[in-house]
């Protein structure tokens, strides 16, 4: 008798197909899948966020090509590009000293800043509502009109910061003037973000620069002296023994602020999390990177004391650098699974009388969570019990989403 392998054999007849391969044949292939004479189907897919974002990919491109197909959307459009295209050659030499200014480590990110909100604009992009209204069209020229004023204040006086910085009202009354309030709530945020892409005002770093010092020196000797050092401050210098340990502008951590705050507001602005989840995200970006800042000092001190000077100033210098975004990073995901499992969704939790619990047949049973968008009109919150697990369960990290639909 010829052998048959399955899949590969002759096609059923109508009857034998109703009554064995439809029907009794699903052991037969089960059991070969079993005895490894046929490749099971896998019907989960391997990377299923990844798959998502792709398809999400391409629904957006074409929900946008459809909506320039349409003459009111087009033009709308085409006007928001051009008009964006002529502030930029207006603020070109600010926009330049902002691009030399990248060169500084401490504003290295500046590069990625316009292409994470050009990424989110063309995300989160919705169609514009006409007709737009008369409110709006004030607004957002009023927006140009006090960007144009304050450029004005910033060229008599020469300050080029606040020159560079009036860049972002003025794109903002641009999208205001053309696609009114439907538009600026979901561009409001990727377009306020452009803010980090420039560096700080000089009177700004100088004041910060004194605060953080003196904060590192003290945390520093702190640290130091409760691992048994005999440490004690000396203004901004730490004195271990003979050795004098001086926490210069460099090591004030204000570059590793700067960075780190661009990047807490980023994963805000990406991720699906409440309100108060955000605001505590927001505020220990400040925290964080100074504590961070503290270690890599404290560690130091710790190397000239057990290791020779010259290697303790390598580390310093050249590793210790490299090692504090990653342990940043540790200490905000940390932060992110701590807050994902700090309270029990409520289709997780156990069921009560009354309310909105309910107990049949011995099985708790409760209602879906309604839907609350995030804050600050940004990436959705979802509902239900199925959204609820998969987004509380699943991996702590921002998932890209849109702002919500309607104010």
């Amino acid at each position: 008798m010829k052998p048959v392998i399955v899949g590969l054999g002759p096609k059923a007849s109508p009857d034998r197909s109703a009554t064995g391969l439809n029907g009794g044949g699903r052991p037969l292939v089960a059991a070969a899948e079993a005895a490894g004479l046929t490749q099971p189907i896998s019907r989960t897919p391997p990377n299923l966020e990844e798959e998502e974002f792709v398809a999400g990919l391409k629904r957006r491109w074409g929900e946008l090509l459809r909506d320039v197909q349409l003459p009111q959307q087009r033009t709308a459009l085409v006007t928001i590009v051009a008009l964006t295209a002529m502030l930029v050659y207006s603020y070109l030499p600010g926009l330049t000293n902002a691009y030399v200014s990248w060169a500084n480590p401490q504003y290295a990110h500046g590069w990625i800043v316009p292409l994470f909100a050009a990424a989110l604009l063309f995300w989160w992009r919705q169609p514009i509502s006409f007709p737009v209204p008369i409110s709006a069209r004030l607004v957002g020229l009023a927006l140009l009109l006090a960007g144009f004023a304050m450029r004005l204040f910033a060229a008599r006086f020469r300050i080029i910061t606040i020159d560079m910085y009036t860049f972002v009202p003025a794109v903002m009354g641009v999208f205001i003037l053309v696609g009114g309030w439907s538009v600026l709530r979901w561009s409001w945020a990727p377009l306020a973000f452009l803010i980090f892409m420039f560096p700080l005002p000089d009177e700004a770093t100088r004041y910060l620069l004194g605060p953080l010092q003196t904060i590192a020196t003290m945390v520093s000797t702190f640290a130091l002296q409760t691992l048994g050092l005999e440490a004690y401050r000396e203004g901004n210098q730490i004195v271990l023994g003979e050795m004098h340990l001086g926490v210069v502008d460099a090591c004030s951590g204000l570059r590793m602020l700067t960075i780190f705050c661009a990047l807490s507001v980023a994963l805000v602005m990406v991720g699906r999390r409440s309100w108060w989840e955000n605001a505590i995200i927001l505020a220990s970006a400040i925290p964080i990177a100074l504590i961070v800042n503290s270690v890599r000092i404290t560690i130091t001190g710790l190397l000239f004391q057990v290791a020779d000077s010259e290697f303790a100033e390598r580390v310093f210098h050249d590793w210790a650098g490299l090692v504090m975004m990653p342990m940043a990073m540790a200490m905000l995901y940390m932060e992110q699974f701590v807050l994902s499992n700090i309270f029990i969704p409520e289709s997780d939790g156990p069921a009560v009388l009354g309310g909105n619990g309910a107990v049949g047949n011995g099985v708790a049973t409760r209602k879906p969570a309604k839907a609350s968008p995030a804050v600050f009109g940004l990436a959705p919150r979802a509902g239900g019990d199925r959204d609820t697990k998969r987004i509380r369960r699943g991996p702590v990290g921002p998932i890209m989403g849109r702002p919500p639909e309607g104010s």
